[in-house]
């Protein structure tokens, strides 16, 4: 057991990716207390804002994978790809969620406004996608943590 946790914490893939996602929180996070003047404990592991956590993982890993394994092979090809769509789901997909839970909680709040009962649990999440700069940001995060990681 002791071998599989020290190989494990020897995967600089693994920890450029961890790392990446690590920072990009404690980023977002600190953005949303300077931009909101409120700390809000569920940024630090929340989706949405920036920079993407998204991003800066994937870009992490493939970083860490070109740097060790070289840009002409299996495993970057498939971290590369696995990048691709992951980025381009927070910005689709993900992002339009978002949207539209912001609208409907508007909508609820209106109803409540009104007199209705309808009501839900809770509101639904509005922090869920990302805008294509906190994508791009996040990315180049995730190459910075990667280049350092992998130089260590």
């Amino acid at each position: 057991m002791t071998d599989f946790i020290q190989k494990l914490l020897s995967n600089r893939i693994l920890i450029a990716a961890a790392c990446g996602w690590f920072v990009a929180q404690i980023l977002k996070t600190m953005i949303y207390v300077i931009v909101n003047r409120d700390f809000n404990p569920e940024r630090l592991i929340g989706d949405g804002g920036m920079p993407s956590s998204h991003s800066a993982t994937v870009m992490g890993l493939v970083t860490a994978t070109a740097m060790q394994y070289g840009p002409d092979t299996f495993e970057f090809a498939v971290s590369a790809i696995m990048a691709l769509i992951v980025m381009h789901d927070a910005m689709g997909v993900r992002r339009e969620t978002g949207k539209q839970a912001k609208v409907i909680n508007t909508m609820m709040g209106l109803f409540a406004e009104l007199g209705s009962n309808v009501s839900p649990e809770k509101k639904l999440k509005e922090f869920v996608g990302h805008s294509p700069m906190q994508v791009i940001m996040g990315a180049l995060l995730g190459v910075v943590v990667g280049l350092f990681v992998c130089s260590m």
